[in-house]
């Protein structure tokens, strides 16, 4: 008797399958720079050098991490790949580059086209809110290395800045303002903390009053922000500072990745609103506000740094793109490295 490949536990017919099914997605995202997409060997982009003077690459990679725990229990894949994408655009979004392409690494242990396609369509999805080109991608089928129905996820995005616009933080000064954007709940961090102080109480279905009658599920598989676009508009207009994508390590973690040395911010506790599902984790987990905050976002996904004259232009620009934004705290001087407070 001979042994095959579907045999040993991988099925190409089924691979072959996923990709026709994803073609129709991504084939939307196509930007006109794009020379070959989906199924070659390599992604082909044609850069418009003549849209920059001194053009620079900018990259970024990352996962979705155990919020895919979630999207598994609940069988719910729709939205797990515009997280993909988020936490890959905004990162590069936040240097100033504009995301260009997008590639994602889709690995399982038994392949199922239908799943695949799910997943690859919010894949989609997210490349089109960042208006990047879902360019290519990987499909592995490993067997006995995931349990069944379940599959990890990483993405990998390109974009490209001129040098001269670069956003380094370079120009924060003391008296300067920080401004907070909302996010849109827990987004793409902290899970293994979540679902810890949450699904050892409740089943995913349950209702929670205190987060406007929404199921658990919800909650936790709310899509992260794409703030891509958002971000470039506000570089058109506002002369930023600097930029922060929030997400693991929190506001602590986050905000001196872009701040000069001997600067801190400062920010008040009280001048945003934290979505409810924060004071949930925090009451039903019993977990410190301290650890919250280096944990989570806390109801900021991305902050910016501007000058006192430019607050209310960069409010009311964000405001008019549909984003809740407030003025959150300001940067001092501080000793030695950046640092990031919250205070009460």
């Amino acid at each position: 008797m001979s042994l095959s490949y579907r045999d040993a536990g991988v099925d190409i017919d089924e691979g072959d399958r996923l990709v026709e099914l994803i073609k129709p997605h991504a084939r939307p995202t196509l930007r006109p720079e794009v020379l070959a997409g989906i199924g070659g060997f390599g992604g082909l982009f044609a850069l418009d050098v003549a849209r920059y003077r001194e053009p620079v690459l900018v990259s970024g990679t990352d996962g979705v991490g155990t919020k895919l725990k979630v999207a598994f229990a609940a069988d719910r894949h729709a939205t797990v790949g515009i997280d993909l994408v988020a936490m890959c655009v905004n990162d590069i979004a936040v240097v100033g580059a504009e995301p260009l392409f997008f590639l994602d690494y889709y690995a399982t242990g038994k392949l199922s086209a239908d799943q695949g396609a799910e997943v690859v369509k919010g894949i989609a999805e997210g490349c089109r809110q960042a208006g990047c080109a879902l360019i290519g991608g990987e499909t592995a089928e490993l067997p006995g290395f995931y349990q069944r129905g379940e599959y990890d996820l990483a993405g990998f995005a390109v974009g490209c800045v001129d040098r001269s616009r670069i956003v380094d933080g370079r120009a924060v000064a003391p008296g300067d303002l920080v401004l907070g954007v909302a996010s849109t709940g827990l987004q793409s961090n902290g899970y293994s903390l979540a679902r810890r102080a949450l699904l050892e109480r409740h089943p995913l279905d349950r209702r929670i009053e205190s987060c406007g009658g929404r199921t658990v599920a919800d909650l936790l598989l709310e899509p992260t922000r794409i703030y891509a676009r958002d971000v470039l508009a506000l570089l058109e207009r506002v002369p930023v500072h600097a930029l922060s994508h929030i997400t693991g390590g929190g506001l602590p973690g986050n905000v001196p990745r872009t701040l000069p040395d001997g600067t801190r911010a400062v920010l008040e506790e009280g001048r945003w609103p934290r979505p409810p599902i924060f004071e949930l984790i925090e009451r039903e987990g019993g977990v410190e506000r301290a650890e919250m905050y280096r944990t989570f976002n806390m109801g900021l996904g991305l902050t910016v740094v501007v000058a006192p004259a430019d607050e209310r232009a960069a409010l009311d620009l964000l405001a008019a793109r549909g984003l809740d934004a407030w003025t959150v705290g300001a940067i001092e001087r501080g000793v030695g490295e950046a640092t990031c407070e919250v205070v009460r």
